[in-house]
């Protein structure tokens, strides 16, 4: 059996990184995995997707519409741009956090009202935190990633340790603290 996480985000988030982490945990654990990283105008604050597949074995790095068990969103509107994909019975984790995107810091658009609450009343399996909060709890904005990790993580491995020792070893040096609490606010929350 195969299982399908989309990450989604905004360029500079820290999604590579998480799907790096997320890869690397599954191959130790024996699975076949395969990650394709799609970015889009990442530097300018534009989306970055990238698909993670794990199981006996895996054929394709690529996830179609209605085909994920896990979307993982670092920005609300993104959940919302890329929920088609998750499948029946899949679970919607997302950080609350508001990026406004091109359309909207040009004028041309508003950022839509209530995004989460849109997304539960779609009858979606929605876990909504504010994952910048936890970060900043951790000591670090830039731990949103790892918080948000941490979170999926206890649904699809819950052996925390597994995560740790692999944060550990992908992160910078300097910054392994924090990212472990970041981690383990999100593990907990």
């Amino acid at each position: 059996m195969v299982k399908n996480i989309l990450i989604v985000g905004v360029g500079g988030q820290g999604t590579l990184l998480a799907s790096k982490i997320m890869g690397r945990v599954f191959t130790e654990q024996g699975y076949d995995v395969k990650v394709s990283e799609v970015h889009g105008m990442s530097q300018r604050g534009g989306s970055v997707v990238t698909y993670v597949r794990y199981g006996d074995a895996v054929y394709s790095p690529l996830i179609e519409k209605g085909e994920a068990d896990l979307l993982l969103s670092f920005e609300e509107l993104e959940a919302a741009r890329w929920l088609p994909y998750l499948k029946e019975g899949g679970e919607l984790i997302t950080n609350t956090q508001q990026m406004d995107p091109m359309s909207v810091i040009m004028g041309n658009a508003v950022y839509p009202q209530d995004v989460t609450a849109k997304l539960k009343a779609a009858g979606v399996s929605v876990l909504a935190l504010d994952a910048l909060a936890l970060a900043r709890q951790a000591g670090s904005v830039r731990a949103v990633n790892t918080v948000l990790l941490g979170t999926a993580a206890r649904r699809l491995l819950p052996d925390k340790q597994i995560w740790l020792e692999t944060i550990r070893a992908c992160v910078p040096a300097k910054t392994i603290d924090v990212n472990e609490k970041a981690f383990t606010l999100g593990f907990e929350a």
